[in-house]
């Protein structure tokens, strides 16, 4: 079987362009193969020498490492559009899953974190704690201001009603999985499938919240 190498063998690279290289191929073959992939096999795909993938990472965590920072990225305007008052919170949470879909819902990005939890026990720990405290705490903390839903007395209170979050997040993600991991088809309009989701959450997690607080559940909804 022929080599796969992006690059001509015979090309002198810069280092900084050998690098972007085994970067960008690293997160094909993980994406592939998952994690127990080996870095010779790797190297072999690139058309280089494992020692010299070594003298750019000198292990495979730190490989790995570069490649969750290459796939997973943050973009801070999506913490400042969900806190954006100015704006209805239905709008927002659109526009932020439509923008949030168009990173996640890539192959390599449903793969790796599949094998990631599979695998790597802290790789998607990471993760996970960056959405929680920068996604699902503070739609929560939109939802209780945009229908007057007080705040959790409890911690069970407070884990129950991250759950309500889990399942509108899960919905989203679920559409990668099914594309990238089962090869099942997906909504044409990623874009429509998100307001629909969205639209349902409001129509029932509000009243959920309520009922965890203590409230009514048919209370009139605030202007976001």
């Amino acid at each position: 079987m022929s080599e796969q190498n992006p690059i001509s063998p015979g090309l002198r690279l810069t280092p900084e362009a050998r690098e972007r290289q085994i970067v960008e191929k690293a997160v094909e073959y993980f994406a592939t193969y998952g994690f127990s992939g080996s870095t010779r096999e790797l190297a072999r795909q690139i058309g280089i020498t494992q020692p010299l993938l070594y003298r750019y990472f000198p292990s495979k965590e730190a490989l790995i490492d570069r490649v969750y920072d290459e796939v997973y990225t943050w973009n801070p305007e999506w913490e400042d559009l969900i806190a954006d008052r100015s704006v209805p919170l239905q709008e927002r949470l659109v526009t932020f899953y439509r923008s949030y879909a168009q990173t996640i819902l890539r192959r390599e990005w449903i793969r790796t974190f599949i094998f990631a939890g599979l695998s790597r026990e802290g790789f998607n720990t990471r993760y996970l704690s960056r959405l929680r405290e920068r996604v699902f705490l503070p739609v929560l903390r939109e939802l209780r201001h945009a229908y007057g839903i007080a705040t959790p007395a409890s911690a069970t209170q407070r884990d129950a009603e991250i759950e309500l979050i889990w399942s509108l997040h899960a919905g989203i993600f679920y559409l990668g999985v099914r594309k990238w991991i089962y090869g099942l088809p997906v909504p044409d309009d990623i874009d429509a499938e998100i307001a629909r989701q969205i639209d349902a959450f409001l129509h029932g997690a509000p009243a959920t919240l309520k009922q965890l607080a203590g409230g009514s559940s048919d209370g009139r909804r605030k202007r976001a």
